[in-house]
């Protein structure tokens, strides 16, 4: 676990959630193989919320991070 002090990096992130976050989303919302970039953009900003409440990324980080390309 990160904290402040080690604040995970927008690349990590990015990496993270497609790689682990984003099949829950596809499998969920996409079973047609069509992207619901809704669903992957309420679920990046849910993520990144909770990755600020938990201390793993700053204030900063959360309010200026864009969203990934795979979030349409």
């Amino acid at each position: 676990m990160r904290d402040i002090d080690n604040p995970m990096l927008w690349a990590d992130a990015v990496e993270y959630f497609n790689c682990e976050i984003l099949r829950y989303v596809e499998r969920e919302y996409e079973q047609d193989g069509i992207p619901d970039w809704p669903a992957r953009r309420e679920t990046w900003n849910n993520w990144t919320d909770s990755l600020c409440k938990d201390g793993q990324i700053s204030d900063w980080q959360y309010e200026n991070w864009s969203q990934p390309k795979s979030c349409g």
